[in-house]
């Protein structure tokens, strides 16, 4: 029924606490956290990391420990903060979900079911609990403590494109396996902020309810100050300039930048959307950056992914998309890609081909799913020269020429019917990063700088004597 909280099985919260010379208040707020109501059928266990506590906290922590089997229980031999404390918290987290929880007494734990309620549902993948919507019961706290922290959230919207009420909230809730894929870098408070930027980049969906607060003063423990409102300030502009998203290496997730350049990608999706039918079929989609663009009124589009954070992002993107399907298919495996629905006019893909070991079996499995003289539209990177750092950062296996591509094609079932050498004016700048100076990816500043020229890239493309980044090929299935 619509509105009804849906739970299929039972399910798990993992509940992160962590701790920092809290002696007086630690084991009535695990009582309290242990003792609170949940939505049927979801269990809990609780990942209590104790900061290198001094004033006796450890030795409680591992008297309820020891009595409690739904409690693990890690130390830091170092003082590090509470970002690093809930860092290593998420890396033994088991549960469906993950809530944060202060070890103080200043959040209430009877209000999970409401944090919860829109995870269980699916509507959300991460719940921020609002302590300035109209709550149940909030102590009045000083003044310029409170604006502060509403002026911090203000600064983060307005970087973050949005539209919180509470940012610094300590009260955050996540599907376990998102949180997992977000890296965390900030040691203290600074989490709060870069937690609201990386979920507002991966594009998760965000709700707000409203929670009760009894804050502490400074005399009763509060450990936050100024000079916290001054870094997350810092930690607000470093994530608005810095797409650090992924926990894990992800080549392709580098591929994210692009959506930074949209000028780019405009400029990549008006010379594929004349060759775009009305039933298409696109291959290692990702996180649908050109998906977007090339959608348009097709009667079907649909978007194929194997990595399911990307898979994740689509489903999200496209929700309420009705002429877009999301569907699970490894670019890679000709099994997974013939088992997709048939009868495509068109077929796309775009920065696939140089990932696989066998890129010639993906070409065949992609014939046999178009029609009869249907299209295929293929973008790969151009140039064995260029073949660096940045390749291989990004999982690269080769890069293509002319020749190549052609003969891959042909032998696929297909007959070429264009090939073009686009982004000429980017070779040099791929060459120099990739080559000469060994990074591993082209900045964002560079990036943005690119995407601002692109009107005058796509004047003079033509016109310069070297080969480009990419090569663009459209082609036919041979009768």
């Amino acid at each position: 029924m619509p509105g009804r909280t849906r739970i299929l099985k039972a399910l798990k919260l993992s509940i992160l606490i962590p701790v920092y010379n809290e002696r007086t208040v630690v084991e009535q707020s695990l009582k309290l956290v242990l003792a609170a109501p949940l939505p049927e059928s979801l269990e809990r266990e609780l990942i209590i990391v104790d900061d290198c506590s001094r004033d006796g906290t450890w030795d409680i922590l591992q008297r309820i420990a020891a009595a409690e089997p739904r409690i693990k229980l890690y130390r830091h031999e170092v003082n590090q903060g509470k970002g690093a404390a809930i860092r290593t918290a998420i890396g033994y987290a088991t549960g469906d979900f993950s809530l944060i929880q202060d070890a103080d007494l200043e959040y209430d734990p009877n209000e999970y079911p409401v944090l919860m309620a829109p995870l269980l549902s699916g509507n959300a993948d991460a719940v921020f609990g609002s302590r300035y919507m109209a709550g149940e019961q909030r102590r009045v706290l000083p003044f310029w403590h409170t604006k502060i922290n509403l002026a911090l959230t203000t600064l983060s919207n307005i970087f973050s494109n949005l539209s919180l009420t509470d940012m610094e909230t300590c009260y955050k809730a996540f599907r376990t396996d998102l949180l997992k894929s977000i890296p965390i870098r900030s040691n203290r408070f600074g989490i709060e902020p870069e937690l609201a930027m990386k979920c507002a980049k991966r594009r998760l969906r965000i709700y707000e309810v409203p929670i009760s607060y009894h804050g502490r003063t400074y005399e009763e423990g509060k450990k936050i100050g100024w000079k916290d409102g001054v870094n997350a300030l810092g930690v607000i502009l470093k994530f608005w300039l810095i797409d650090d998203l992924y926990s894990q290496p992800y080549g392709r997730a580098f591929l994210n930048n692009m959506s930074g350049t949209p000028q780019y990608l405009n400029w990549i999706a008006g010379l594929l959307r004349p060759y775009i039918g009305d039933r298409v079929l696109e291959i290692g989609a990702g996180i649908g950056n050109l998906t977007g663009l090339m959608m348009g009124r097709r009667v079907m589009y649909v978007a194929a992914e194997k990595d399911p954070l990307y898979l994740h992002a689509l489903r999200n993107r496209f929700l309420r998309t009705p002429n877009v399907r999301v569907e699970t298919a490894d670019s890679g495996s000709a099994d997974d890609i013939r088992g997709l629905p048939s009868g495509f006019d068109t077929a796309v893909c775009l920065n696939v081909l140089e990932y696989l070991e066998d890129p010639a079996a993906t070409l065949a499995a992609l014939r046999d799913t178009l029609a009869e003289g249907g299209r295929l539209l293929v973008l790969v990177p151009q140039g064995k020269r260029l073949f660096g750092t940045i390749d291989k950062t990004l999982g690269h296996r080769r890069r293509f020429n002319r020749t190549e591509l052609v003969e891959l094609l042909t032998g696929a079932g297909f007959v070429v019917e264009e090939i073009t050498s686009l982004n000429r004016a980017g070779a040099p700048a791929w060459w120099i990063f990739g080559q000469v100076l060994g990074r591993r990816q082209i900045n964002k500043i560079t990036l943005k700088l690119f995407d601002k020229g692109v009107w005058l890239w796509r004047r003079i493309d033509g016109l310069l004597p070297w080969p480009g980044v990419s090569l663009v090929a459209v082609a036919r299935k041979r009768s």
